[in-house]
């Protein structure tokens, strides 16, 4: 039996650059929360958990939490998230809600990687680690320790490089962030132009 395979999806923060909740914003009639729980489900992530702090969101399909230390930063998301799996899930992707030009395929690479050995896969593009990133369960303990601040996975990943697998997703789309409006308005054509899909 394959190790069940779970999905957070941090869409805690304001959006303070881009002047409100990054959660709440819609890109083809879409909102960015509910663009991330499809792409992590496409993949085959399951269940999903869905981290909230500034905004009330209610997507379809998954289990939200209220993070309602959301201020402190992404850290105390990923913890509120890792904490709310249930013990079934044996591994997590941790996917970020404002970077929807990140394809479900990259999901299923990495939860492929797992199945093959990896307890920790990051997807890659053109070789630069960026996200999603998968960690099973028995490194968990050592990202909630490392989750401070703003930094969320990033502390542990790099402590403990040697045992990241990188997966190469550069061809199955981006990890552009939506920080600002220029950046919606750049995510937003892009999409357009590429005809990005969560299939």
């Amino acid at each position: 039996m394959r190790t069940r395979v779970a999905g957070v999806l941090l869409a805690a923060g304001k959006g303070t650059r881009l002047g409100r909740p990054k959660a709440l914003v819609e890109i083809a009639g879409e909102s960015l929360v509910d663009r991330g729980v499809a792409m992590l489900r496409a993949g085959g992530a399951v269940p999903i958990v869905v981290v909230t702090g500034a905004a009330t969101v209610e997507p379809l399909g998954a289990l939200i939490v209220h993070n309602p230390d959301w201020r402190s930063g992404m850290g105390s998301s990923l913890v509120a998230g890792l904490t709310a799996l249930p013990e079934a899930a044996l591994a997590v992707v941790i996917a970020l809600a404002d970077q929807p030009l990140v394809g479900s395929q990259a999901v299923r690479r990495l939860i492929a990687a797992h199945h093959e050995g990896a307890s920790v896969a990051v997807a890659a593009y053109d070789g630069q680690p960026r996200n999603p990133v998968l960690i099973a369960r028995e490194h968990w303990p050592e990202v909630i320790a490392a989750s401070v601040g703003d930094v969320g996975a990033r502390a542990f990943l790099r402590s403990r490089g040697d045992l990241v697998t990188l997966v190469e997703c550069g061809d199955t789309g981006s990890p552009d962030d939506v920080d600002t409006p220029a950046d919606l308005a750049r995510v937003t054509k892009a999409m357009e132009s590429r005809g990005v899909h969560q299939g």
